[in-house]
This record gives structure tokens, sequence and C-alpha cells, in this order.
């Protein structure tokens, strides 16, 4: 057999305890010395401060002191040197007291170029060194204590070294060891737990053929024993209903197509009826807030805002009849009224009743001032698509909190277009969300598109409503922002 399940289930078991061993032993031999050397500098550290508290306190010749002094050092193999102003031994585990002396003198005064500092601090150092007699290094912390005294704590880092080494060795021999018992066991209970599953396999393959006669044999009570058992049951049954289930198989799948295409187109539509509300109702009740707060008192400014109102009041109503259409045109039925127009005048007169909006947020707008183009396209839908654009980049403008709109003229063989593009400062969409952003209901950051209401289906809005009038439309990424574009017939 080409692909067995018992090689599959023994081959994924015994891979994934070798990739254990391997990632333990490799995590141990980059990181378990390192580890040592960081505790071994907290415990140098620590013994750092016991011996201060103890030297303040007055108590650094009390035999309790010794006792736990030489506690720390057995435990830890830390060697303890601790002087006076005039040079007299305090304090010592060492052996050669004279020679570390001298070498806690030479940190002082005459430090070796070779010495490697790891921490600095105002009454002590702490640094790897070398010892030049045995070749030895050491980590060394050397300072004054409170009370005056000079001190020298040292531990051979060797001795570490050693110790990663030979716990690597360790688990590399119980690995190889472990891998290759476990790899039998794993084989034999595979082979035994897979022997009723060939079975069945080989009682499906027969009903394929529709040969209902073959039965399965339990032995237990199992879950593959009750899989055998209902198979028994579904050979018994599945001959006899065979031609109705055919029948109502295929009658079920026209009424559960059917189902799901109204449940679709009702689900979209509620969809978009509520996310192209909200920026109308959000101009209208900015609007009215604004009247009611008496923000311009002139008859001039008041005027203004009840007419973006009723203008926003108008369009909303507009909107809710036009949505019927949309949601026909992804299936051909909506109705495109082509027009000519000038899209810049569309665009600035748009971005007035947004004015309140920007205005809120802190953003800055860039309308390319241009002359007049005109274009050949449904008007109101061209304006959705401009509504969703400029949406999408108020609830992710970012950075500076700039959006550019301007627009590039361009001839091909048997028409001219022109390209309107709106550009905002933000984040890049991440490059895999950018085959997928044109879904109904795709959302590439679900936590910041809950925050601003979004319902994911403002961009595939204007993908159906740009591609029923047979155009093109995209988006770019920038390091320091995203533009969408689509674009327009000028002939």
């Amino acid at each position: 057999m080409k692909h067995s399940i018992k090689q599959e289930i023994a081959f994924v078991f015994i891979a994934i305890m070798i990739g254990t061993i391997v990632l333990c032993w490799t995590i141990n031999s980059r990181f378990l010395e390192n580890f040592y050397i960081q505790h071994k500098k907290d415990v140098i550290s620590d013994a750092y401060l016991r011996i201060n508290e103890v030297a303040a306190n007055g108590d650094i010749s009390s035999e309790a002191f010794d006792l736990e002094l030489r506690k720390i050092c057995d435990m830890y193999n830390i060697s303890i040197l601790i002087i006076d102003a005039q040079s007299n031994t305090i304090k010592s585990s060492m052996w050669d007291v004279e020679k570390q002396i001298h070498r806690l003198y030479d940190n002082f005064f005459r430090p070796d170029i070779n010495i490697e500092y790891l921490e600095e601090a105002e009454t002590y150092y702490l640094a790897t060194a070398m010892d030049k007699v045995t070749a030895t290094e050491y980590l060394e912390m050397w300072g004054a204590l409170d009370n005056g005294d000079l001190f020298l704590l040292r531990s051979p880092l060797e001795s570490i070294r050693d110790s990663v080494k030979i716990a690597n060795r360790f688990l590399a021999y119980v690995g190889v060891a472990a891998t290759v018992i476990s790899a039998g066991l794993i084989w034999f209970i595979t082979t035994r737990l897979t022997k009723p599953i060939m079975e069945l396999k080989q009682i499906s393959e027969k009903m394929i053929e529709l040969n209902f006669e073959t039965q399965y044999k339990s032995r237990g009570k199992n879950e593959i024993d009750l899989l055998g058992e209902h198979i028994n049951e579904l050979s018994s049954t599945l001959e006899r209903t065979i031609s109705k289930l055919k029948t109502a198989n295929n009658e079920l799948r026209r009424d559960i197509e059917k189902k799901e295409q109204i449940d679709k187109m009702r689900t979209e539509f509620l969809s978009n009826v509520s996310h192209e509300l909200k920026t109308p109702i959000a101009l209208i009740q900015g609007y009215a807030e604004g009247l009611k707060e008496c923000i311009d008192d002139d008859a001039e400014s008041r005027e203004f805002y009840c007419d973006v109102i009723i203008d926003e009041s108008g369009k909303m109503n507009t909107m809710v009849k036009k949505l019927l259409d949309l949601n026909q045109l992804e299936f051909g039925n909506g109705k495109i009224m082509m027009e000519r127009f000038d899209i810049v005048a569309l665009v600035r007169n748009f971005l007035v009743s947004a004015e309140i909006l920007t205005n809120q947020n802190g953003v800055h707008i860039k309308h390319e001032r241009v002359d007049p183009i005109y274009v050949w396209a449904d008007e109101f839908q061209t304006e959705e698509v401009i509504r969703n654009f400029f949406s999408n980049a108020m609830n992710h403008v970012a950075g500076e909190k700039r959006i550019e709109i301007n627009y590039m003229l361009f001839q091909g063989e048997n028409t001219s277009k022109v390209r309107v593009r709106v550009f905002n400062t933000g984040d890049p969409i991440p490059v895999e969300s950018l085959p997928h952003i044109w879904e109904k209901f795709y959302k590439v950051d679900k936590a910041r598109t809950r925050e601003y209401g979004g319902s994911g289906v403002g961009l595939s809005i204007v993908k159906a409503i740009v591609e029923s009038m047979n155009q093109q439309y995209g988006v770019i990424n920038y390091t320091n922002g995203v533009e969408f574009w689509f674009e327009l017939e000028t002939k």
C-alpha cells in the first residue's frame, strides 16, 4: 500500500518524538551555558549583597557568618576574598591569598585589556577574566563594601561548560535510546490499532462497487467497532433506498441552492444597507449637533447645515432604493444608467459634505485641483464607489492622517480613460490579505473593523459596481499608506 495509515501514524509519532528530543538538545546546546552563567551572576550578586549587609552590621567575623560563607562557597563553587584598607585579610576561601590580593589591586588600578565587563556599578564590577597562570576563565566581581573593605568574588567558568557538555551528551544518549525503543513500540501498537481499520477499508471498497454482502465482525465496543456496526447497518439499508435517495438528493440539491441564494441575497442586502447608511447618518448627526450647539450662529451657516442634512437625507432615501438594484448587479439584473458628468465636481461636492467628519477626526484632505474631467458612467453608483473608498480611507488613516484624491488620464488604442486614485497614509495592507479584500465580509483586522463599525462589504460593493460598468479597479501598497483606484471612460 502506497500510503498506509499505520505507517503515517507511526512516522508522525516518531518524527514528533525525534523532533522534540532534537529541539531539547538544540536548546540545551545553545542556551544552557548562558543560563548557567546568568544563574552564576545572580548567585555572585546575592553573595555580594549578603556580605555587604553583614559587614555593615559588624558581624563579618562571627562564627555564624563563617558557616554561612563556607556553605555559599561550597554550594556554588565561589571563592571569596575580603581585605581592609591596609591589605589585611578579613575573610578568604582562597589558597593563594597574596596572589589574589595583587589581582584585586590590579583589577582596580591596572585592569587587564582582556577583561570583558558584564556589569558596572558604583561600588563593584562584574566581568569575565582569564587567569594567565592557570589559563582558566573566571567570572569575577570586585569592588568596595559600604564599610570601605575591598572584596573579590570569583567562580571558574570551565566547570559550567563541562556541566553543559555532560548534560548534552547524556541527553543525546537518552534521546537515541528512547527513539529506538519507542519506534518499536509505536510500530507494534499502530499495527494492532489499524488492523480493524484495514478491514473497514476493504468493506468500503466493496460498497463502492455496490457489493453490500460483506459484514464487519465486531471484537469489542470501542469506537472502531461501533463504526463497523454502523457500516453494517448502512450496508443493509443503502441497497434498499439507493434509487429513492438519488431522486430525493437531486430535488434537495435544487431546493438547497435556491434557499442559499435567497438567504445570501437577503443577508448581503441587510449588510449593505447597514454599512452604506453609516456615513450619511453620521453626517446628518454631525450637522444637526452643529445646529443645536450653534457652532456658526449666522443664517448662512445654518442654511448650509440644513442643506447638507436635507441633501444627505435624500441620498439615504435614494440609497435604500438603489441598494435593491445593487444587490442584483452580481446576478446581471442590475440597471446601470450611463451618463456624462464631471467626476472632479462629483468628488469635490462629496468632500464638502464630508468636511465635518474630516475636521472631527483631524484628517487633512488633499484634492488635486484640475480642470473638469467628463466621464461616462452611472453617476450615483460612481459616487457610491467614491464614498466607499473615502470611508475606507477615513477608517484606516494614520501617521500623518492625510488623504489624497487625484486623477491620471491615459489613452488606449480605442478608448480614453481616467484613473481616480484615493490614497491614505497609514499601515500597508498585509500581502496575504490583498487577494481577499474584495470578498464579501472579509476584514483584514477584525478587532479594528469592529471598533469603527465596519461590515466588510464596502469593497465588495465597489467591485460589483465597477465590474457592472466593465471597468478596472485595484489597490496599491506603499511604505507609508495604501492607494485604491478605479477607472472610467472619458469618451
